[in-house]
């Protein structure tokens, strides 16, 4: 049975209206725009910070140097900015309000003809067993049914604006057609799924007093769209700390329905399933785990990435894809979209009559398939900036500050002037010199919680014998990560040094200051998920956040640092650069 479809639009996060009339430009504006799409904005303009929200939706930043940094309006960013509500006269008159100098005249009818591809061919359903494909525009059907990636997708002919489309084609066609530059709009709906009664606990199992807040309610409502064919797929950006778990329980709750959720880790399976319990009236025999470690099926399923992708070799299929048609899910929640590995695109292309939540704190892939998450999860419905979260106290308010350290020896020096570059990133990362910025950190702040964070295993090791502190790897036993993490909540265990583990979605909420040692190459979104780890609003203390990142002067290790920071400069972070001196007292000085 299908999702009834209700006649009313869906609800979406409208972008603030640009205020009108505009300037044609003005010298004193922040925004310079290119012909070729890219936006020049100037940092220390004072309309900088209303500028850059205003830009954000509709544009990717690409260099983040100290003075000027450079976005790309690009195709996909303007495809999900018009999923999300944007009409592209609104786009045009951001840039003309913030212009410095008239937009050059091809950008708003670039702008205009980009938008106007999104649903410019649609999917609706027929019935049970067939779709097809619409396109009003018969010029442009004829040509795309003409294209070899999308005509063996397409079935017979109705007329010159339709075609058949077979449901299992409905994945592999929406991502053949974003290929070609006309994403589809998928109105096809979805099946009911079975029923599952559930409501949202006014008083937490925990005791403590629970409310949606407002802006992870309007998230979810935009998602579900009141039942409208519209909503029922795509992807909700918010900050890590700012309760992206509440806006898929939420979204669980507007639905009724079985639902699978698939996220990072056993630690993320153990969250969701606590969080489930505490806030909803659902049952402990209603949600069940999925792991390597327990195998059960229910109402609820809460599975790891990990045991989905699983197979005993390369050569096999992947006996766990079966668990999607285990049971009716009437909604999928993919935690951490972003890291949704590529075996699972190919999965989620064949169920795509099951609603699709997407849930992260940034839209960036680092295989670049950011265009794969919007065919098949879903285009962005629902963003906020992490600044302005911030504001209203719902995340912590955080100082990003970079630690510039250098070689210790001429020893060190030359050890990474001969070596290869994946070894000179490694040195570089693994600086020895790093510790004594670390020690004094550790002591400036002995009584807040202290996350150490880093890559390299030999590193942590390091950092843990010498500081006698507790260690979580990859290695560490599931009961143990639990009691430490318990410990930490309580205050128990104050600093702690965690592996690349801690990346994702764990709930440390009183966790204030982080200290990067090490870091993925120029991962941004490993920047997003170990900055959220300190955002959560504190129930006691400090209730400041500070991020520091070690980094070896003048080594490729810096050049990665400018990628990362890219990030924190989205999101409105400014980014101190620190000397190795600034910080260690006189008697500490290395180098």
């Amino acid at each position: 049975m299908l999702f009834p479809t209700v006649n009313m639009p869906p609800k979406i996060a409208k972008p603030p209206a640009a205020s009108a009339p505009a300037p044609a430009f003005d010298p004193t504006n922040p925004f310079i725009v290119q012909s070729d799409r890219s936006v020049l904005v100037e940092v220390d303009n004072p309309k900088y910070a209303e500028a850059r929200d205003a830009l954000a939706p509709f544009a990717e930043l690409e260099k983040s140097p100290e003075h000027i940094h450079t976005y790309r309006i690009s195709n996909l960013s303007l495809w999900n900015a018009a999923a999300a509500g944007f009409t592209a006269a609104e786009v045009s008159a951001v840039l003309t309000k913030y212009a410095k100098f008239p937009v050059p005249p091809n950008i708003p009818v670039d702008i205009a003809e980009t938008v106007s591809r999104y649903g410019r061919v649609k999917l609706e359903r027929i019935d049970k067993d067939t779709l097809k494909l619409v396109c009003p525009d018969k010029p442009l059907l004829a040509e795309l049914a003409r294209n070899k990636k999308v005509r063996e997708y397409l079935g017979d002919k109705i007329d010159d604006t339709t075609f058949t489309v077979l449901p299992a084609y409905r994945g592999v066609l929406k991502q053949a057609l974003i290929t070609v530059g006309y994403p589809a709009e998928d109105i096809a709906g979805y099946t009911e799924g079975a029923l599952l009664p559930m409501a949202l606990r006014e008083t937490a199992a925990s005791g403590v007093p629970f409310n949606v807040r407002d802006y992870q309610r309007e998230a979810a409502d935009v998602f579900h769209a009141g039942g409208d064919v519209r909503g029922g797929s795509g992807v909700i950006v918010l900050p890590c700390g700012a309760g992206k778990t509440v806006v898929g329980i939420a979204a669980m709750c507007l639905l009724q329905k079985n639902t699978l959720v698939l996220t990072t880790s056993i630690t993320a399976v153990k969250q969701w399933k606590r969080e489930i319990l505490d806030k909803t009236t659902l049952t402990v025999d209603e949600v069940k785990e999925y792991t390597g470690d327990t195998k059960e099926i229910g109402p609820v399923t809460v599975a790891t990435y990990q045991i989905i992708t699983y197979r005993p070799d390369k050569t096999e299929d992947f006996p766990h894809f079966g668990l999607f048609e285990q049971r009716d899910w009437g909604l999928i929640v993919y935690d951490e979209v972003h890291l949704l590995p590529a075996p699972v695109f190919r999965v989620t292309a064949q169920i795509q009559a099951r609603r699709r939540l997407g849930l992260t704190a940034t839209l960036i892939r680092e295989d670049g398939r950011e265009g794969d998450v919007f065919s098949l999860i879903g285009p962005k419905k629902y963003d906020v900036p992490w600044r302005e979260l911030e504001t209203k106290g719902w995340i912590a308010s955080a100082s990003c500050s970079e630690i510039r350290v250098a070689l210790p020896t001429d020893a060190t020096r030359m050890e990474y002037a001969v070596a290869d570059h994946r070894a000179k990133y490694r040195i570089a990362s693994e600086n020895i010199a790093k510790d004594e910025v670390v020690a004094e950190l550790l002591a400036r702040y002995k009584d807040q919680r202290v996350i150490v964070i880093g890559q390299y295993l030999s590193q942590l090791h390091r950092l843990a014998h010498r500081f006698e502190l507790p260690l979580i790897t990859g290695s560490t036993g599931n009961a143990e990560r639990e009691d430490l993490y318990g410990k930490f909540r309580t205050g128990e265990v104050r600093h702690l040094v965690l592996s690349k583990v801690g990346n994702f979605a764990i709930d440390l909420p009183d966790a204030n200051v982080l200290i990067q040692v090490s870091g993925t190459f120029g991962s941004r979104q490993e920047e997003a998920q170990r900055l959220g780890r300190i955002l959560r609003p504190k129930s006691s203390g400090d209730g400041d956040a500070h991020f520091f990142t070690l980094v070896t002067r003048d080594t490729r290790e810096l050049d990665f640092a400018h990628h990362r920071q890219m990030f924190l400069t989205e999101q409105g972070y400014s980014y101190e650069i620190l000397d190795e001196r600034d910080v260690l007292p006189p008697k500490r000085e290395v180098g």
